[in-house]
């Protein structure tokens, strides 16, 4: 066990080094930069070991071989094998049609390779390959610890040094570390193997070929490093927000035989404080100037006798102090320390060591998470490892900047990796963000990986998640942790408890939870719980958005009530939009949309290629409205801790799960900005709870109003507006509302109503609130915060305008009675009945309001469409006021209803309202269409239009719609179908 020195150091009790010490010393760590050109042979056949590769140059012996730039992976170079129908993936592929199916042929022939089930890499390569250089290590360093460093390799790794082995690494998500014995020349040979040596679960994003692909080489900082013989070995920092104190612990390596027989200046410590860029930055009124941050603090301390850990305990107070501002860290204020420890071996070396820690506190308190004791709610999305240029994880800060400042802008303060860990740049540029991370080790125990079963996997769990503690614990940013994703196995439970007790007890700075989705355990401190979403299993169809009524009056306070730990809804979301086409131009990189490519050409040869871009803003509005409808319910619910979205962007792996508003470069595709998504996700929301979106004139509107503040403070002095207006800004009802205060949290303000019996119906309306201070005069300042919805107001059942009987159609919804009334020469309105159509002319095609989830290849699950896409100045739609894509007015169209299949009729029978295919199979599919038939005219439609209308008012409306438009002159179908080939529709 090792001895622990204690000692408490006041701000204002500080002891400095001599001015000269440096000058004396060499500073340590020197380091040679060994990124550039390497010599790389392939091993398919795992024989270098045997054939003792690593005892003379590669160049030598090796066959396979060529030159490659590291850092970067083989796959990244043109090394490996093209991709072929038999190439063995890393992931499972849960439909196999690809395979099988005759409509891939075309896609299985060598020359013409396209995968459906995820972006295609360039090249692919499974198994060994080794990589050597010479390099000249300085006589100098004879006398120093010498340190080769990898900083992310893929995956297990052997370096020899001149033949001899120096060491071997299973490290997957951390910088592999080997120790150098030799100076002059010397040959590097590493051997890196990327078959799972480890059973974390092909499905792991840490490994598999769905998102990152399993890629071989070496993408991070390489190095070697000249360190002193008696060296700082690792710095941990738990900061103590109540008492103003931070306990540093500094552990050692090497002989202590070498540090300094003197006490002095053995051990220096040195504290920075970075404090955030803020506009509320404390002035000195008395100068009309900005008060400076506290100035640094170094302190001295002895090294242990024995070189075991040194454990210090700083006086935070000044530091943190700059006027009446306190420098913690959180998403609103992340103010940042700098911590520089520094030793002195008997050779006069030198080495500096530093760190970055932030004074905050990140914990549970109740059902919710609470930092600095501020209630919090995490607002998150999924990071699956994603990145299509390069087939691996980015290693700048650049290309992190770019991800979290995306999700700032779209109102998110939280990511959680899926089944992976990120680099260091990662957690650097989340701490300057405010950015509070959700850390996973690497797995996904399932596809016959299971936990607790004594495989090698259950030995791992512990031994990265200790690199990643030790690499990454210290960052604020690094808040909450699990071993990965939905495990499985009969043993899980009892191996999961005892690795979350046993880092609760190792690491209180990070909050954790058994697994991502389950289980559910009483010893974790928070559950990421799949069942407080929209989606919660059941099948989609059963779902609120598929199986009930449009209403705003639903939460999760039912379900998480059951847990009396802080819940964070388990990826929420998975709603689809259709392929974005344009967006294949940008995949130059190592992975290519060959999937958008099929889907692409699928559509143009089902004669809808003029349609990509239109069914991808209407789908994309769909999509929208769903996330919208999920995120608000999550906001609703008091006492929920937060939600992880499925996802901000989209997923490109199993099977192409297009459910992100930006697309897999976090760019944005055109339907929803990030102003408008902000409106219902960001730190403060307006919300309306609605029974009901539909309403007639003779009812009286009414919605509860509340607030989501998690602004981090009270909002103070405010006021609420609300209204209703009409397309032509008209407004129909406003009020007024002043608050002295707003708590932090879920704030109930009131009931508003509005008589809706003076309205010209039928008409869109939307619900505005808004909040905005009170003391502001500008009409056009930015608020606060602001959110609105629509709904609709129709005529009562017994007002509806009826037309002359003369000129009326017919209405039916026996297809055999339309064919024959209008080859007689009548107008036919015929309401087909789902349960009459056969499977292969539309009956297996299941609609539903929503948007599909996840995707169909991958679930299988009904609904198949994204949809409606129609032109809204459609005449047949006048006095059905809406968008031309789905919003709820549709719900009582879409539910239940019939999917009309075009196959076999003219290309010119376009669609009035199209439904929206799953992008698979692009089939042609209306809701509604219009023709020529023998001497009539006939109007086909999918929905229910006879039964319940009394209640079913929008589907009162849309059918009034359709029949005075089909009783005027421009009713006057320009195609005509065959009635023999329409009559094959029905059983």
């Amino acid at each position: 066990m090792n001895k622990k020195v204690f000692c408490i150091i006041a701000a204002t009790a500080i002891a400095t080094l001599p001015a000269n010490s440096a000058e004396k010393n060499e500073i340590l760590p020197v380091i040679i930069n060994l990124s550039g050109e390497w010599t790389v042979a392939l091993d398919p056949e795992d024989k270098g070991i045997n054939e003792q590769w690593f005892k003379i140059p590669l160049a030598a012996n090796a066959p396979q071989k060529g030159k490659i730039k590291l850092p970067g992976s083989l796959q990244e170079h043109g090394y490996g094998n093209k991709v072929a129908v038999n190439t063995q993936w890393t992931g499972t592929i849960n439909d196999r049609a690809y395979f099988n199916s005759p409509s891939y042929e075309q896609y299985r022939q060598p020359e013409n390779i396209k995968i459906p089930f995820w972006l295609q890499p360039d090249r692919h390569y499974i198994g060994v390959a080794w990589y050597e250089r010479e390099i000249e290590i300085p006589k100098i360093w004879k006398n120093r610890y010498i340190e080769l460093e990898l900083e992310r390799t893929h995956w297990e790794t052997t370096v020899y040094i001149n033949g001899t082995e120096a060491g071997k690494s299973d490290a997957l998500l951390t910088p592999a570390r080997f120790p150098v014995d030799a100076t002059g020349t010397a040959r590097i040979t590493i051997r890196i193997d990327n078959r799972l040596h480890i059973p974390v679960g092909i499905n792991a994003h840490s490994v598999s070929d769905h998102t990152q692909t399993n890629w071989n080489g070496i993408i991070g900082q390489m190095k070697l490093a000249a360190r002193p013989l008696f060296r700082i070995e690792a710095i941990r920092v738990f900061p103590d927000l109540n008492a103003k104190k931070a306990r540093i612990e500094v552990d050692f390596a090497g002989d202590v035989r070498q540090s300094p027989k003197t006490a002095h200046n053995r051990l220096s410590l040195t504290i920075i404080p970075k404090p955030a860029p803020t506009r509320t930055a404390p002035r000195d009124a008395a100068h009309n100037r900005p008060i400076p941050p506290p100035q640094a603090m170094t302190c001295s301390l002895q090294i242990p006798a024995d070189g075991s850990t040194l454990t210090t305990e700083i006086d935070m107070t000044a530091l943190m102090t700059q006027g009446t501002r306190q420098l913690t860290w959180s998403e609103f204020d992340p103010n940042l320390f700098e911590l520089h420890v520094s030793c002195t071996d008997r050779h006069n070396a030198v080495e500096r060591k530093s760190t970055v820690f932030g004074m905050r506190e990140f914990k549970a308190a109740g059902t919710q998470f609470a930092v600095n004791g501020v209630p919090v709610f995490l607002r998150g999305t999924l990071e699956c490892c994603i990145f299509p240029l390069t087939g691996y994880p980015a290693m700048n800060e650049a290309g992190w900047e770019k991800i979290f400042r995306r999700c700032k802008e779209f109102g998110l303060n939280h990511l959680r990796f899926h089944s992976w860990c990120p680099p260091e740049a990662a957690f650097a540029v989340a701490d300057r963000e405010g950015i509070y991370l959700q850390i996973e080790c690497g797995s996904w125990a399932n596809s016959g990986s299971p936990l607790g079963d004594s495989s090698p996997l259950d030995t791992w769990l512990y031994d990265e998640s200790a690199r990643i503690m030790r690499e990454y614990g210290n960052h604020p940013s690094f808040c909450m942790f699990t071993y990965g994703n939905e495990p499985s196995g009969k043993n899980m439970n009892d191996y999961l408890r005892r690795f979350v007790e046993h880092w609760k007890s190792h690491d209180p700075r990070h909050l954790y939870t058994a697994g991502a989705g389950w289980p559910y355990l009483p010893e974790a401190d928070y559950f990421n719980s799949p069942a407080s979403r929209i989606y919660a299993g059941g099948g989609v169809m059963n779902c609120i958005l598929n199986a009930q009524p449009p209403s705003t009056d639903y939460d999760w306070r039912n379900i998480i009530k059951k847990n009396p730990m802080p819940t964070v809804s388990h990826e929420i979301g998975q709603w689809c939009v259709y392929p974005n086409f344009k967006e294949i131009a940008k995949y130059s990189g190592v992975l290519k949309a060959k999937n958008f490519e099929i889907f692409k050409e699928s559509l143009e040869q089902n004669h809808l290629g003029n349609m990509a871009d239109r069914f991808l803003y209407a789908s994309g509005r769909l999509q929208t409205l769903c996330y919208k409808a999920d995120i608000e319910a999550a906001l609703r619910t008091p006492a929920l801790a937060g939600f992880q979205l499925l996802d901000l962007h989209d997923f490109p792996g199993q099977g192409t799960a297009l459910v992100g508003v930006l697309d897999p470069f976090w760019d944005p595709k055109g339907y929803v900005d990030s102003k408008e998504y902000h409106q219902f996700c960001g730190p403060t929301v307006p919300l309306a709870r609605m029974k009901k979106l539909v309403w007639t004139t003779n009812e009286t509107f009414s919605a509860d109003i509340e607030v989501a503040n998690f602004s981090g403070k009270s909002l103070n002095n405010i006021k609420i507006e609300w209204q209703l207006t009409d397309s032509e800004q008209n407004k129909q009802g406003y009020t007024l509302l002043k608050a002295d205060k707003l708590p932090v949290g879920n704030c109930p303000i009131t009931t508003i109503e509005q008589p809706l019996s003076t309205l010209s119906a039928p008409v869109q309306l939307t619900l505005s609130v808004r909040i905005t201070a009170a003391d502001e005069k500008r009409s056009n300042a930015q608020p606060i915060a602001e959110n609105s919805w629509h709904i609709w107001v129709y005529p009562q059942a017994d007002n509806t305008e009826q037309h002359p009987s003369e000129n009326a159609p017919l209405f039916t919804t026996n297809l055999k009675e339309a064919i024959a009334t209008a080859q007689a020469g009548g107008t036919v309105l015929c309401c087909i009945p789902k349960d009459s159509l056969k499977g292969d002319q539309g009956g297996s095609i299941t609609t539903g309001f929503s948007s599909i989830f996840w995707n169909t290849a991958w679930t299988r699950q009904a609904p198949h469409t994204l949809g409606i896409c129609c032109n809204p100045e459609e005449p047949a739609l006048a006095d059905f006021p809406n968008d031309g894509y789905s919003d709820f007015q549709w719900w009582d169209v879409i539910h239940n209803s019939a999917t009309l299949l075009l196959d076999g009729f003219p290309e010119t029978l376009t669609p009035t309202v199209y439904f929206i295919d799953d992008w698979f199979t692009n089939r042609r599919l209306a809701l509604l269409l219009e023709a020529r038939l023998g001497n009539g005219k006939i109007m086909l439609c999918g929905a229910n239009l006879s039964s319940n209308l009394n209640t079913r008012h929008a589907a009162r409306q849309f059918r009034h719609s359709l029949e005075k438009y089909m009783a005027s002159e421009k009713f006057a179908p320009q195609t005509e179908i065959n009635a023999e080939k329409l009559a094959e529709w029905v059983k």
